[in-house]
């Protein structure tokens, strides 16, 4: 029996979809993280109860660390993405978190920087709130070592394919370097979206949407470049195309990052039959009930997509690429020199490595 309902939401099932091809599926797959991290802050005396923690969010992270100062008897300030829906602002509400959230914007790669900017605003107005730096901190990393334990257990393979949304980093970095402690053979796939400055594809602009949470404008922390093999570059279109397929095929029900990581992973599971391609599916498709799910009829048959191939980011093109990174250092525009300043109480130790 769980004692709170974060535990239950951040518990994932491992789903076979067909032989070699698995679904590591979450609710909201961000409450490991933030739980885990919460956790630690106060184990360490780094917080305490009736704090308030801080961060930036376009809307997952915003109800994981909700649901952890919910928990823990902790106050919650978030600055949140213009996509923040009405059902995630008032599930906010009612838990008791503060919501900022940015007036509407054409540009979300402008959106996302804005917000880092509040930020830094609300911490100089009050440095005893605990900016949580999901982007930086990795602490964020140590809720996933039982999910790979869990991997281990239920795959029994050394041989498996983990293929993600790179995003903060944490997910995809943490997973695969707990599972490479037990299962050195494991490889890497980070899925991206086109626009983000994280692995190098800024420079080529999706028509549509940079798919949120997936991507970034600026820098991460927590991306390890190095622990990457391989990293896919897909559209809004091919990410749709991923997510109806896999709610008509497999009939699960999950967000657009999921549907793009569907994708790179049926992709890899071709290339390499014998192996284990484990997917991670972040959250639920219902926010993407209108966007994505209710234009269905354009979704383009799978079969029909395939990656251009490409051996620099130079060439990178729509509506999808694919890249053998073999742990490339990240790009020059990616990296982050001297690392982002945080709150007087951020300053103490809360390292955790992974």
């Amino acid at each position: 029996m769980y004692d709170h309902v974060a535990d239950a939401i951040g518990a994932p099932d491992l789903i076979r979809l067909e032989p070699g091809l698995v679904c590591l599926r979450f609710e909201t797959m961000k409450i490991v993280s933030a739980v885990a991290a919460v956790r630690h802050l106060l184990d360490r005396g780094v917080v305490r109860p009736g704090d308030t923690l801080l961060d930036s969010s376009s809307g997952i992270y915003a109800y994981a660390l909700a649901l952890a100062c919910h928990r823990y008897d902790l106050r919650c300030h978030i600055v949140g993405s213009t996509t923040v829906d009405h059902t995630l602002r008032t599930q906010l509400a009612v838990l008791g978190a503060r919501l900022e959230q940015m007036a509407p914007s054409e540009d979300l790669k402008l959106d996302q920087s804005r917000r880092v900017a509040r930020v830094g605003e609300i911490l100089a107005a009050h440095p005893d709130y605990h900016w949580m730096r999901q982007y930086h901190d990795d602490i964020h990393h140590l809720g996933y070592r039982a999910v790979a334990e869990q991997v281990l257990k239920e795959t029994g393979d050394d041989a498996v394919t983990l293929v993600g949304g790179v995003g903060s980093g944490a997910s995809t970095g943490a997973l695969a370097g707990y599972l490479r402690e037990h299962a050195p053979g494991t490889a890497l796939v980070g899925v991206q979206p086109f626009g983000s400055i994280t692995f190098g594809s800024e420079h080529v602009a999706d028509p549509e949407i940079i798919i949120a949470g997936i991507g970034s404008s600026i820098p991460f922390g927590n991306v390890d470049h190095g622990r990457y093999d391989v990293v896919h570059w897909t559209s809004f279109r091919t990410a749709l195309a991923g997510s109806i397929d896999l709610l008509r095929r497999h009939a699960l029900f999950a967000g657009l990052s999921t549907g793009a990581a569907y994708l790179a992973a049926r992709w890899e599971h071709r290339q390499a039959p014998t192996r284990t391609i484990l997917f991670i599916a972040a959250d639920t498709g219902h926010r993407y009930a209108d966007s994505v799910f209710a234009r269905h009829d354009e979704a383009v048959p799978l079969d029909s997509l395939t990656p251009h191939q490409v051996t620099t980011v130079r060439d990178l093109r729509l509506p999808w690429s694919r890249m053998a990174w073999h742990g490339a250092p990240a790009p020059a525009a990616a990296r982050v020199t001297p690392p982002p300043s945080a709150s007087p109480t951020s300053r103490r130790s809360s390292s955790a490595g992974c």
